[in-house]
């Protein structure tokens, strides 16, 4: 389902997406925002589970110090790939996540290997609006497949009280 087979819409008109953002620490407000469009080494991801982080409750709390307002909370998230470019072994359907922390490429940290150093850093929904939003855009580089996470050895399983089974990392 590429984004540009959305039907309804008038001649011109630009396709909307529903979005939740933290206006200012304690108020979170329903909008709208412009589907994203492609851009290259980028895909784009329908977003179906978000899981709530202590980085996000303390964006609203204000206590969140790398952070300004307003902004699109949500890091911990999957969804359905809508579409990418360069990103070799995935297709569009298929079930994914990513990695939040989208590191520049360029810098000398980067260069090294060591992208977890990156002078550049952008935390998805910290220092860039996050995946409270129908679709997001982040880098291709960032994919991981999403699978079923009883086959992932780092993730844990766990009984909720309501009976249902949930998955967690370890680290």
């Amino acid at each position: 389902m590429a984004l540009g087979n959305i039907v309804g819409l008038a001649l011109n008109e630009e396709p909307r997406m529903r979005i939740l953002t933290c206006t200012t620490p304690g108020e979170l407000t329903y909008g709208e925002a412009a589907m994203p469009e492609l851009k290259k080494d980028h895909a784009i991801i329908r977003i179906r589970r978000i899981g709530i982080c202590g980085t996000d409750l303390h964006a609203f709390e204000g206590t969140q110090p790398y952070f300004s307002y307003p902004r699109v909370l949500g890091h911990e998230l999957s969804g359905e790939l809508v579409e990418a470019d360069g990103a070799p072994g995935f297709v569009a359907g298929e079930a994914v996540t990513f990695i939040p922390y989208f590191h520049c490429g360029h810098c000398i940290a980067c260069r090294s290997g060591k992208p977890n150093c990156c002078l550049n850093m952008a935390v998805c929904g910290v220092h860039v609006d996050g995946g409270m939003v129908e679709y997001l855009q982040v880098p291709s580089g960032a994919l991981l497949h999403g699978g079923d996470c009883r086959t992932m050895p780092w993730l844990s399983w766990s009984r909720w009280p309501s009976g249902r089974m949930g998955c967690a990392g370890l680290g």
